[in-house]
């Protein structure tokens, strides 16, 4: 049993890290390994020390590979861009009938280019990945928020990725997914030739994501609402009270639509807050990278707090920002995953949003939760009067909503779990149909 897993941007490059990506991986992997617990996981990495880190029960797969095999442009590798629009046309209908009918030939075709330009390293990965391509069982989108207008080139080796294993009638599963908002035109259309094909479909509950999917013609009877898989991390993790500090983050980054002008206005509004109730102001960051430095911008909301935080800088595993989110009674954030660590140990938040982007994604966390999630739009004339009115009653509801937030995400877990118990027939009549092929015809 071999499953191949591709995820979010977390297994890039070693430097790259998003928790919460991280954390919806651990979750997977470890929900594959509890229902085939003899099974390689292999996880899409361009990082596999990173993959070794964090999941040490998953084996790395390079995503330059998989983009080498799928990607319509490979046959050129990054010359393709340079084709003009007929021309890369023809080339990616050629380089898809060449997979179809004479895979070896493809195959042989793209070693040669990678053992002139990238090297025995890049030829001895590809020949890996192909190995576990040619003999696999599943293939699980894991939790991600990727399939928006600010993803592009990930949404496209996800399709690509998928669309190969359709055409091998291996069963594609897509858990957690984050769909929108998504108006870019050639994913859009890729969409609709991948996606009614995924054999299940579950959503974390990004809002508007079910009107999406009908509209790349995925059925509504294919698509559950389960909520983030990283939830039950740190639901698990949860403590029995309260804590009584603040805990902080803001996005600033281009995909949020957030400038450092905007963490100017939110810092005076949350250290004066912190003041007047002789609390703490706890760092949540959860991407440390090029795009979003999350440290960087919590140091600007403790500026005149306190000046010698590191920002959570040393907060580099899920288990620690879980562990450090339980001792806050309220969490004010920018970042999605610091509101999800938050509302499953039962502590309500405010979430600090200037996009469409961000917008879908916490009033997707408001429907599922019902209470305890409160989103202030950055950038308003009412900005400071609203966020100051919000982090006030939620601070002051803390404890009247616990009990239910605690229960909303229970009830997400288990409809989480669910839908993995649900992939093993998948799996199962996928190989008794090649099972009846090989004693039909004698050979797969």
């Amino acid at each position: 049993m071999q499953v191949i897993v591709t995820t979010g941007l977390n297994s890039g490059p070693a430097e790259y890290q998003n928790m919460g990506d991280v954390a919806m991986l651990q979750m997977a992997v470890a929900r594959l390994l509890g229902l085939w617990p003899n099974a390689g996981i292999y996880v899409l990495t361009d990082s596999p020390s990173n993959l070794a880190r964090y999941c040490p029960g998953a084996l790395p797969l390079s995503r330059a590979s998989c983009a080498s095999w799928v990607a319509d442009g490979s046959l050129l590798g990054r010359y393709h861009g340079l084709l003009p629009k007929w021309a890369s046309t023809i080339l990616s209908g050629l380089k898809r009938i060449l997979g179809r009918s004479l895979p070896r030939v493809l195959e042989l075709m793209i070693s040669l280019r990678l053992s002139l330009k990238g090297g025995p390293g890049r030829l001895e990965e590809f020949k890996g990945f192909m190995g576990v391509f040619q003999d696999f069982d599943l293939l699980v989108a894991c939790g991600s928020g990727g399939f928006a207008d600010s993803c592009r080139d990930w949404n496209l080796l996800t399709l690509w990725t998928m669309e190969a294993a359709i055409r091998r009638r291996i069963p594609v599963v897509m858990f957690g997914q984050g769909m929108g908002p998504l108006s870019d035109p050639i994913v859009l259309a890729k969409a609709k030739r991948v996606l009614p094909k995924v054999s299940r479909i579950t959503l974390r509950g990004t809002r508007g994501a079910e009107t999406l999917l009908q509209s790349v013609g995925v059925s509504p009877r294919d698509v559950l609402t389960t909520g983030d898989e990283a939830m039950e991390l740190a639901y698990l993790a949860r403590v029995p009270e309260l804590g009584d500090g603040v805990g902080i983050n803001l996005r600033v980054a281009s995909y949020a639509e957030v400038k450092s002008d905007l963490a100017a206005a939110v810092g005076p509004v949350v250290r004066e807050f912190a003041r007047q109730q002789g609390v703490r102001l706890l760092p949540l960051p959860i991407a440390f990278h090029e795009f979003a430095r999350d440290q960087e911008a919590i140091r600007q909301l403790l500026a005149g707090f306190d000046n010698e935080s590191d920002g959570g800088l040393s907060l580099d595993s899920p288990q620690k920002l879980i562990e450090q989110t339980g001792r806050c009674r309220i969490v004010v954030t920018g970042a999605y995953h610091a509101a999800v660590f938050a509302l499953a140990q039962g502590i309500p938040v405010v979430c600090l949003c200037n996009s469409c982007y961000y917008s879908a994604k916490f009033q997707g966390l408001e429907d599922l939760f019902g209470v305890g999630c409160t989103t202030v739009m950055l950038g308003e004339p009412d900005m400071v009067d609203a966020l100051k009115s919000a982090i006030d009653n939620t601070w002051k509801s803390a404890e009247l909503v616990r009990a239910s937030l605690l229960e909303a995400a229970r009830r997400q877990i288990e409809a989480s779990r669910g839908a993995y118990q649900g992939i093993r027939g998948l799996v199962a009549d996928r190989k008794k149909q090649v099972a009846d092929v090989i004693s039909e015809t004698g050979r797969v």
